[in-house]
């Protein structure tokens, strides 16, 4: 039994990245939908305007904390969290697991070049690894219940979504129910970080909570706004919960 804790408004799992995964070949051994998503700062902003995304998180099977300022916020708030498991730490485990428990993997989103350069690396890197199939993340309304088809019927035991926020947990919570895969999870720019279009940032940012600030060193126009403008609301957030408590 995992403890669920609330942080502003979004419930959190209380995992390690072990315990993430068990939970995981749970998930896959009873071979019902399930779904996964990470909560950030961003994540949380966007839930505290959104109240159909947050009630999507917080309707998730399993929700990790993909951030230190998230994990920090629960130390300061009173129910410290064991550790941060990012999305795409949590992405490498679990190719590596389903090369070595023969679960069938399928790939959806970004551009065509990488996901299918995903599709190519990570079978020569995990050998055993079955892809079930791949697709990029562009299609129109009047497609999607197609592409929905297509992956349900390649019975994948994990389905990671590279589309971004909130359009993969909304897509996800709409067609888990048709897709049936036991397991599936948002993964945002995992995949050009997997092919090597987006370098991470060294472990000892990582560790300092500066991940994010690296990842804007590199495309500043497109995430300025994002870090320095809208994820400022967070301290709001925080500040409002700790008064509260």
């Amino acid at each position: 039994m995992t403890m669920r804790i609330q942080l502003m408004g979004c419930a959190v799992d209380n995992l390690n990245m072990e315990e993430t995964l068990r939970q995981v070949d749970g998930f896959i051994r009873s071979g019902k939908p399930h779904q996964h998503v990470v909560v950030n700062v961003d994540k949380i902003v966007k839930a505290s305007r959104d109240p159909g995304l947050r009630q999507i998180i917080n309707d998730c099977d399993l929700i990790n904390a993909d951030g230190m300022p998230v994990v920090w916020a629960s130390r300061l708030l009173g129910q410290p969290l064991k550790e941060r498991v990012t999305g795409i730490d949590l992405f490498e485990a679990l190719m590596k697991r389903s090369a070595e428990q023969g679960w069938r993997v399928f790939l959806l989103g970004a551009r065509e070049e990488v996901v299918s350069g995903v599709a190519r690396i990570y079978p020569a890197r995990y050998p055993g690894l079955t892809l079930a199939g791949y697709r990029n993340g562009y299609w129109t309304p009047e497609e999607e219940e197609g592409v929905v088809a297509a992956i349900a019927a390649t019975r994948p035991d994990i389905l990671f979504v590279a589309i971004s926020s909130p359009k993969k947990e909304a897509f996800l919570a709409r067609y888990q129910e048709a897709m049936k895969v036991p397991f599936a999870m948002g993964v945002g720019g995992t995949f050009d970080v997997a092919v090597g279009l987006v370098s991470r940032a060294p472990v000892w940012m990582q560790k300092a909570g500066l991940e994010w600030f690296y990842r804007f060193l590199q495309e500043p126009r497109r995430m300025f706004r994002r870090y320095f403008i809208d994820d400022m609301a967070f301290v709001a957030l925080f500040a409002r919960e700790w008064i509260k408590r």
